[in-house]
This record gives structure tokens, sequence and C-alpha cells, in this order.
């Protein structure tokens, strides 16, 4: 992974998300998704570090205050207005959280041997 966000930044790529997983039913394999990817020169950094871009995926980032309940208030939220997520994700950072859906449509993703 290591070598493919080197390439990444050698092509001026400046990310503000990462999520690597390993896939259970494919031993040695991983899911990276990674954002944002804009324009010619980025998108090619990233066509030539290996990875595709997810036609399928789209994201929401938040950011606010650090409060017990937060989470479950977005989810509710979203819910409520019948948008139906895929993956959540959060990280509390200081006094500041962040939760993030790991799928946008700006996101790509490379299927990576477990090295």
């Amino acid at each position: 992974m290591a070598e493919k966000l080197g390439t990444l930044a050698a092509g001026g790529v400046n990310l503000e998300m990462i999520v690597a997983r390993r896939m259970r039913d494919q031993p040695g394999q991983g899911l990276v998704l990674v954002a944002p990817i804009a324009g010619a020169a980025q998108s090619r950094a990233a066509k030539n570090a290996g990875f595709t871009k997810a036609e399928q995926m789209h994201s929401l980032r938040l950011e606010g205050g650090d409060k017990p309940g937060l989470a479950a208030q977005i989810s509710q939220t979203l819910a409520q207005a019948g948008i139906n997520l895929k993956g959540f994700s959060g990280v509390a950072m200081a006094a500041r959280r962040s939760p993030i859906s790991p799928s946008t449509a700006r996101t790509t993703r490379k299927r990576r041997s477990g090295r």
C-alpha cells in the first residue's frame, strides 16, 4: 500500500480519506478506498498506481463538535430522509468528529495483495 500511496503523492494527490480493509472471502487480498482524486493529473496518478474509479459510490463528509450521540443523531437523520448507507466511519480528533461514509463518487479502489 505504501508504494501505491507514494505514486499518488508523487502525482500531487492530497488525500483526505483512506480506508483499507482485508477481504475475508479472498485471502491475501484487500480493498483500498481513497479520496479525493480530482483532475486529469491526479486521475493519471491513480491509474498508474493501479486504482480504478468506483462508479456507483457516493459519500458525505460532516464535521462538528464531539458529543455523545452525534453518530446516532446523524444516522437517524439520514435514515429519516430515506438514505440507505453502505458504510459509516467516524473519527474523533480533539474536540471535532468527522463521520464519513467510506464510499464516494470520487473514491477510487484497488484490490491489493496482503503484502
